[in-house]
């Protein structure tokens, strides 16, 4: 059976601008050696977290242009020296500080017929500080004629802190209810007009827009969440004792100090397996050690070019040590056994001097089984564990007025934004008393 390789990565910017030269060459670090999953992904999707800073991610446009830019040249540079493979940036999108870039290899462009966006704000006032965006798209199967092989890509920031699990399982909840997915009629501009593929493009194009859902859990579609969702592997902050007990590089696996005993109190295992959050999905075995937070110090020891692989980790004492950076993925039962998505590896980067967080990666694959091919009209995913917010709209376009004057403000005069933050809080709260 054909298999579509998919490369899926997920890094918190920490609202700077990616080292282009140093991030290509470990950009596909997590792709294995050799065998299945080594060769060029037939798409890469990018999900950005705090991709630049407040002022101009709220205003995106022509802001959000240079950062964008930068990722855009990993990809090129990164493929090139790999295979000598050129790759197309066919969409680019964010909401607020969260960004979405997808791109498909020069000779898998031409079967994409149709995409859809969404977009839901999940920090102050539902604002873009925290949020979520995501795409959908057909990925056209060769020998059915206007068939698609389904897939959504989500880029997400859950809310911070150790003790914010709830609200994180909220944030879920949120994203569940008011992602909703609308039509984009655009094919990629690059698509040549004369693509032999252009017939069978349209009539895909056409059969989605006729019986498309725009739910999440859209049955018949694959699902990759990536993003900094921000789980912590301690309900508090640690204690200065605490700090003693931090992952060390270079232990035995019985020893307590290795970084597998911190995992077992990971909050979003637990959060998942007691039914509270990212309800159906999937995530492959975690071998890699913390991706956050990381001092200072062992930023700048990358900075000035130290080799970092002989020494010690080095942790913020502040923060527990966590698996923020994560990679779910929700299979299309629908098609069976085998139609499920296939984990070939899932590994973290190394640590940039840019960010506190590493990058995650996935290398998956996913069969080509055209979306509808179930045979069984029951034989779909369960339910959506909630309902779309019929005020998902409204809310999104109020808050994205609420961006476009933060945004504004905070590029005119940083020193006011707390102020206007401040400001934006109260008058709500004030309506919302005079309302009651």
């Amino acid at each position: 059976m054909d298999a579509l390789g998919v490369y899926v990565l997920t890094f918190n910017c920490a609202r700077n601008f990616v080292d282009v030269d140093a991030f290509a060459n470990h950009f596909f670090d997590a792709l294995p050696a050799s065998g299945a999953g080594s060769s060029a992904p037939d798409l890469i999707f990018l999900s950005l977290q705090e991709i630049a800073p407040i002022a101009y991610s709220f205003l995106g446009g022509s802001y959000l242009l240079p950062y964008f830019d930068a990722f855009r040249r990993v990809v090129q540079k990164a493929s090139a020296q790999k295979w000598g493979q050129h790759y197309v940036n066919f969409l680019s999108d964010n909401t607020g500080m969260t960004g979405l870039m997808l791109f498909a290899r020069d000779d898998t462009l031409g079967k994409i017929a149709w995409r859809d966006t969404a977009h839901v704000g999940l920090g102050v006032q539902e604002m873009g500080n925290k949020g979520a965006v995501g795409a959908r798209l057909g990925y056209v199967v060769e020998g059915y004629p206007s068939k698609t092989v389904d897939l959504t890509f989500v880029a997400a920031h859950l809310a911070p802190m150790e003790d914010s699990y709830e609200q994180r399982n909220m944030d879920w909840k949120s994203i569940v209810e008011r992602l909703v997915f609308t039509h984009d009629s655009n094919r990629p501009a690059e698509r040549s007009s004369m693509d032999e593929n252009t017939s069978l493009l349209e009539d895909a194009a056409s059969a989605h827009a006729e019986g498309s859902r725009r739910d999440l859990f859209a049955p018949n579609a694959y699902l990759f969440l990536a993003g900094d969702l921000n789980y912590r592997t301690s309900n508090i902050g640690p204690s200065t004792q605490e700090i003693e007990q931090f992952p060390r590089r270079n232990v035995d696996l019985d020893n307590p100090s290795h970084y597998s005993h911190l995992l077992k109190n990971d909050q979003l295992v637990r959060e998942m397996n007691y039914g509270r959050t990212f309800h159906s999905l999937s995530e492959a075995p975690i071998d890699f050690p913390p991706t956050y937070k990381y001092s200072d110090a062992a930023r700048e020891a990358v900075r000035l070019g130290l080799n970092t692989d002989n020494h010690e980790w080095k942790w913020s004492n502040h923060r527990w040590p966590s698996w923020c950076d994560r990679v779910l993925f929700l299979d299309k039962p629908s098609a069976g056994e085998t139609g499920k998505v296939k984990p070939l590896a899932y590994n973290a980067l190394p640590l940039f001097a840019q960010s506190d967080h590493r990058p995650v990666a996935l290398v998956a694959s996913v069969p080509l089984l055209p979306s509808d091919t179930s045979s069984n009209a029951e034989n779909i995913r369960a339910v959506a564990p909630f309902s779309i917010d019929p005020s998902w709209k409204s809310k999104r376009d109020m808050a994205r007025r609420k961006e476009l004057v933060v945004g504004a403000v905070a590029e005119g005069n940083g020193l006011l934004f707390a102020s206007l933050l401040g400001i934006i809080g109260a008058w709500f709260i004030l309506r919302s008393m005079l309302e009651v």
